[in-house]
């Protein structure tokens, strides 16, 4: 039987226990999933002419036009999200403690509130000062929604930036220092490129979180699709009663599939970021080239060895004789030619 560290094998017993928790469990979903059917069907939803309303080019028209304004404040706030998540998160890494605080308590303060109150409060707001607002205050509710969304999903996206900067390796930033980089440089050129590319799936997630929370813009009036779809529910009348459970199961499939693109787009960008080649490239390995003036071992002795005699019998050379050997150094024997004669004075 193997076994891992994180992870027994189950047993004969186990195996047969968590067949039965399988069967089990799939026959309570399959029974939900039926039960569910039944009462829809009782309640008369399942009925052609209901679902035949979505083939009427006005009910079309609505639903495309509340993707399109959802897609709309969506773009918007997730690119204003971004970069002012990057800005809090640079302002509270920030040197200066004044810079530091104030980026701390804009974050702590929009975190905290509820993201329902904080739209709330900027439609009444831009309502109350229409007329002094310009373009903004043609659009109350628009904005509203946008500027909501991107204050609360920067912050957020601060922490997630923060949390990547100081994810990386502080050798890394003193080896930059010591090479004389500026702060500044430090920032933009090492620590933002490393945080973004480790976090990317997360503010990828977050953008996620973003699109589905662009459903509350139907408190404040704003034509995005959950408030299409509302006021499809209470306008059309089919068989006497409001068709709502099948407006609802569309447009919920409709949001279902815009994150599931957004979750797929974060796979990717993921995958992608981890087949890239970057770095530099490892050398092919080669024979290594002879240094010139290197000894070989091979042609002869390194150290001192004693000579062999020349003639069975014969004792051998002294040691001072020997080339090579320590007593080499001093003055040649007499008669001998070559070196000085280091004993004369």
């Amino acid at each position: 039987m193997s076994s891992s560290v994180l992870y027994d094998a189950p047993g004969p017993k186990a195996r047969v226990r968590n067949v039965v928790y399988t069967v089990v469990g799939s026959a309570a979903v399959l029974g939900l999933i039926v039960f569910a059917i039944y009462r829809l069907n009782i309640k008369g939803v399942l009925e052609p002419e209901v679902w035949d309303i979505f083939n009427n080019a006005g009910v079309r028209a609505n639903i495309r036009d509340g993707v399109l304004s959802t897609l709309k404040v969506f773009a918007l706030a997730g690119v204003l999200s971004l970069v002012l998540g990057l800005l809090l998160a640079v302002a509270r890494l920030s040197d200066h403690k004044p810079v530091s605080w104030l980026a701390t308590g804009f974050i702590e303060l929009f975190r905290a509130v509820p993201l329902l109150i904080t739209i709330y409060a900027l439609w009444v707001l831009f309502l109350s000062y229409k007329d002094d607002l310009g373009v903004v205050g043609d659009n109350t509710a628009f904005w509203a929604l946008v500027i909501g969304l991107t204050v609360y999903n920067g912050c957020v996206q601060a922490e997630v930036l923060r949390a990547g900067i100081n994810a990386v390796p502080r050798g890394q930033v003193e080896a930059a220092y010591a090479l004389g980089l500026r702060k500044t440089q430090v920032m933009t050129m090492l620590l933002v490129p490393q945080a973004v590319r480790s976090m990317l799936p997360t503010m990828i997630s977050q953008l996620v979180v973003t699109l589905k929370d662009t459903s509350l813009g139907y408190i404040i009036t704003y034509a995005e699709l959950l408030y299409a779809a509302r006021t499809m529910a209470n306008n059309i009348i089919v068989n006497g009663e409001n068709p709502i459970t099948a407006v609802v199961i569309v447009v919920g499939a409709i949001y279902i599939l815009l994150c599931l693109a957004l979750s797929s787009l974060a796979t990717w960008i993921e995958r992608r970021g981890r087949r890239a080649k970057t770095g530099i490239a490892v050398a092919a390995a080669a024979e290594p080239a002879e240094a010139p003036g290197v000894l070989d071992a091979t042609e002869g002795p390194l150290g001192p060895v004693a000579a062999a005699p020349e003639a069975p019998g014969e004792p051998a050379a002294p040691a001072d004789e020997v080339p090579g050997s320590s007593a080499a150094d001093g003055p040649d024997a007499p008669g001998e030619p070559g070196g000085p004669d280091l004993g004369k004075s």
